[in-house]
């Protein structure tokens, strides 16, 4: 297991720090995630996996000569997409009045998509590889929003959007 990268972090609470690193391990510890999201409740990134690690993961695949990688883009594609599923399901609850969704899981032909309640509206989106094992990824899917629901406060979300947007705006100066 490699530590996680702290570079980027410097200046950032304890809290977001750690945030950080259980994103870190999440991505590492768990074969067959591809790509990670936690997005706010109004439809912000707020946390992604390291994008080095999202091309390690898709040139394996091509390796293996799986066709497809999944999203193309950014971290942001997967956060739209997770809020736009997160939406979807919320609406299809409270039309059917069984109270609140905590968890979805899409299963298509060359990957996974999951979805699960973090705390106040806000999500935690895994992106899987087919041969994902979805109960192990939803299991730790689990154990990071139990790590991280409480500390997930409107403070500390909005310090990782800053955060977030500040290390965008470097990446285009450079």
């Amino acid at each position: 297991m490699t530590a996680p990268s702290t570079f980027g972090l410097i200046g950032l609470s304890s809290e977001a720090r750690n945030l950080h690193w259980l994103l870190t391990n999440l991505v590492e510890e768990v074969p067959g995630i591809l790509s990670v999201a936690v997005v706010s409740s109004d439809g912000l990134l707020l946390l992604s996996s390291d994008d080095h690690r999202n091309q390690q993961a898709r040139e394996a695949l091509q390796a293996r000569g799986t066709k497809k990688t999944g999203p193309r883009g950014s971290a942001a594609d997967l956060a739209t997409i997770v809020s736009g599923i997160g939406s979807l399901t919320v609406g299809a609850a409270k039309l059917m009045d069984f109270g609140g969704v905590r968890h979805t899981m899409v299963a298509m032909d060359e990957g996974s998509l999951f979805v699960m309640s973090i705390s106040d509206g806000s999500l935690l989106g895994v992106h899987g590889s087919a041969d994902c094992d979805m109960s192990v990824v939803a299991y730790h899917m689990a154990l990071f929003v139990g790590r991280a629901g409480h500390v997930l406060t409107p403070e500390l979300r909005s310090e990782l959007r800053k955060s977030l947007e500040d290390s965008q705006t470097t990446g285009r100066a450079r």
